[in-house]
């Protein structure tokens, strides 16, 4: 698994990973359809229309194309309709700079493990965006229904972002959220210290899609109804999450979620919408996304050598119009004047930028404008003025972000400049900055100016000088932009600040929602201990004097068959209150008392246990406890009836009753936990039955079976102890019981 990430300024290198996307990529699959109508001379936007909004990232790239040229889409959302007045070489040009994930990587075969979870994923987010759609024609007209289904298709871009910027690390995100039956959201926050919807938001601002889209992205795993009532413009993303679940319930494609996803009623109750509506929308999402699926390929197995073919193709007609581009675009850089650069700048910038997202748009300008050497421009935030936010562009404008440690005895920003202009030489007042940065500034000839706001430094830009001229005017030119781009940096900083208190605040709605639902499965279980405690109090006596009847009875009865009725009537009379002290057992277990014990030891006293309550002699259990398994910290005796529980199903799974029966323990990867692994290969269970596997007097079999509580205290007491226990099974091919214990 992924190792834990600790403090923000690790999940901020996340975040930073992400914003490098310029777009998401797509599935060879989806590149052939689109791909070699690109190629012909007389090509128009509006031919591809279906194929574009079927794909997210062809949707997103087009949707950024829309806002940088400034097209009224503010009436409905139509692609369709957009895509006709856009230029045809724009349109172009945008969908041949979209990356066709996996084809051209070195180690890339049709089989690669990456692209099944990824088409499915795909699968997912048509399912999401016809269902979205559905919802809103039916429950609310006011709602432009090709935005909710765009707001659909796109909801999971953060995740699209993850597995393409960090394959490997979301490849095993996935599959610790598989192991353990938990959403996504939940397996993310805990290795990168926040999630998709957030990291999509931000893709979101950055290529500058409609707001309600964005909300959608962001709010599709909060609770909407709460948010929507004094948010209206969030009640799409109540509809993309009902969709969401819809989906997931169908099981159509694959969210890369394995919690259970409940029917959000409260949503289903503030969007009006019957259980027949719901169950026609279920009835017709299937061929709906097929549909979908076709126009994409997905389902075509010679796609990506397809899209190869024209890819080599159109290398010559690529290679001469990025030349061609690229000489009018230092042309373009040559005539600009300062005025006209100012402008550019501010015009770049949308409402929704980032103060990074800025200050490397403004980094990157700047070198190309005054042509210098290499760039440093550093923020100063104020609520932590250690942690510098900072952008180096290197030459030719390869530009990046990085995190830099300002020096503790001495301010980030020089006096000389803190509150006045100036331009000072770097290697006089920033040797702290040069020895963090893993490029090689010329020092002697690097220098350093302020980002004043209100006479007030909130950064600084250093760069190296490369050209002479007039030294007047060019430290008036400098004052002006810098002073400009000062306040524009700092209204952006204060607008972070307001985002992410924003987004601690839909944090917390989240995290109060998880409690409410802990405080009541809590109540259940006190409510639970306190029938199981009346019962007991009224019922054990009544049946004492039943059984203490019964036997007496037999006692002095000469009739045989009367004889083994008392008996039976003796014997039920003690199953119920074996049953009644069960039931007390698991609402309110006795407390632990934790000892530093071994596994082998525990192993053992676990092996005899369940051969007592099989009455057999000899269970096979195949054992490999690494050498390095530290002690737990429990109580053994508790652990011991836990396992022997889980050991006890085992055998039962099997026609034979003796197993065999794999029992694995090691270290766990966090240092602080031993993993224990019970496997069979007995007759496993469904999704059904798993679901219900611990919960208390649930059994598969049928009348005359025991109780059902031996996993339910087994996860009981195991909980109880500090630990964690999960159950993975497939019918036909056995269980898997994985436990964490804690060590001392």
């Amino acid at each position: 698994m992924p190792e834990e990430i600790a403090g923000s300024t690790a999940s901020q290198q996340v975040e930073l990973a992400i914003l490098q996307l310029d777009s998401l990529s797509t599935l060879p699959s989806v590149a052939a359809t689109f791909f070699p109508q690109l190629l012909q001379s007389h090509f128009s936007p509006s031919d591809l229309d279906e194929i574009i909004e079927s794909d997210p990232a062809l949707t997103a790239k087009i949707l950024t194309l829309i806002s940088q040229q400034a097209l009224d889409s503010s009436a409905k959302l139509s692609i369709r309709q957009t895509l006709d007045k856009l230029p045809a070489h724009l349109v172009r040009d945008a969908l041949l700079s979209i990356r066709v994930s996996g084809i051209f990587d070195a180690d890339y075969s049709p089989e690669n493990y990456r692209f099944s979870p990824r088409k499915q994923l795909a699968i997912h987010n048509l399912a999401v965006a016809c269902c979205a759609k559905n919802i809103t024609e039916i429950t609310s007209p006011q709602i432009d229904a090709q935005l909710a289904y765009s707001a659909g298709l796109l909801h999971d871009i953060g995740k699209l972002a993850l597995d393409q910027a960090m394959p490997k690390s979301f490849s095993r995100i996935l599959e610790e959220a598989k192991s353990q039956n938990a959403s996504t959201c939940t397996i993310e926050q805990k290795h990168l210290g926040l999630d998709h919807t957030i990291l999509g938001k931000r893709l979101a601002q950055k290529w500058h899609l409609p707001n309600q889209i964005t909300l959608a992205i962001w709010l599709h795993h909060s609770d909407t109804t709460a948010i929507a009532q004094t948010m209206p413009e969030a009640r799409i993303a109540q509809i993309v999450q009902l969709a969401d679940t819809i989906a997931r319930q169908c099981s159509i494609g694959q969210s890369g979620s394995y919690d259970v996803p409940d029917l959000p009623e409260a949503i289903v109750k503030s969007l009006a919408i019957s259980s027949e509506q719901l169950q026609k929308i279920r009835r017709n999402l299937p061929d709906q996304v097929t549909q979908k699926s076709k126009l994409l390929g997905l389902e075509s197995p010679t796609a990506a050598a397809a899209y190869g073919d024209a890819v080599q193709t159109a290398i010559w007609q690529l290679a001469r119009d990025n030349t061609k581009l690229s000489l009018e675009e230092r042309q373009l850089q040559t005539d600009a004047g300062h005025f006209n650069f100012t402008i550019d700048f501010l015009t770049s910038i949308g409402s929704t930028a980032s103060p990074i997202d800025i200050a490397e748009n403004f980094a990157v300008r700047w070198q190309k404008f005054y042509q210098t050497g290499m760039v440093c421009l550093y923020l100063v935030p104020p609520a932590n003025p250690q942690k510098l936010q900072a952008v180096i562009v290197e030459n030719l404008s390869q530009s990046r972000m990085v995190y830099l440690n300002a020096p503790a005895d001495s301010p980030p920003i020089p006096e000389a400049i803190i509150s006045k202009f100036a331009i000072l030489d770097a290697h006089d007042c920033i040797d702290w900055l040069f020895e963090q940065l893993d490029v090689d500034f010329d020092s002697n000839h690097t220098k350093l100016a302020p980002l004043l706001s209100n006479g007030k430094a909130i950064g600084a830009i250093a760069f190296e000088l490369r050209y002479p001229g007039d030294t007047e005017l060019f430290y008036e030119k400098l004052r002006t932009i810098t002073s400009v781009t000062g306040a524009v940096l700092d209204v952006a900083l204060a607008s972070a600040d307001r985002q992410r208190f924003a987004e601690q605040l839909v944090t917390l709605l989240g995290q109060l929602r998880t409690a409410q639902q802990q405080l009541a499965s809590t109540s259940s279980l006190n409510a639970l201990a306190e029938m199981a405690a009346g019962a007991a109090h009224e019922l054990n006596n009544p049946l004492s004097v039943i059984s203490g009847r019964a036997q007496l009875l037999a006692k002095t009865e000469t009739d045989a068959e009367k004889k083994q009725i008392l008996k039976q009537i003796q014997e039920n009379a003690n199953e119920i209150s074996q049953i009644i002290d069960a039931l007390m057992s698991f609402a309110k277990p006795p407390q632990p008392r934790p000892t530093s014990t071994s596994i082998k030891q525990i192993l053992a006293e676990a092996v005899q246990l369940t051969a007592q309550k099989q009455n057999i002699e000899q269970i096979d259990v195949q054992t490999n406890i690494a050498e390095a398994c530290k002690n737990v910290f429990v109580d053994s005796a508790q652990i011991v009836s836990a396992i022997a529980n889980i050991f006890s199903n085992s055998l039962e799974s099997y026609p034979s009753g003796r197993g065999p029966i794999k029992f694995t323990a090691g270290p766990h990867e966090t240092g602080d936990l031993v993993k224990v692994v019970i496997s069979d290969l007995g007759c496993g269970m469904d999704a059904e039955t798993l679901q219900k596997a611990t919960q208390p007097f649930f059994s598969a079999k049928p009348a005359g079976r025991k109780r059902g509580m031996g996993l339910a205290h087994a996860q009981r007491t195991i909980q109880s102890n500090g630990g964690s226990l999960n159950i993975t099974s497939q019918p036909g091919s056995g269980t898997t019981v994985t436990i964490l214990l804690p060590c001392k």
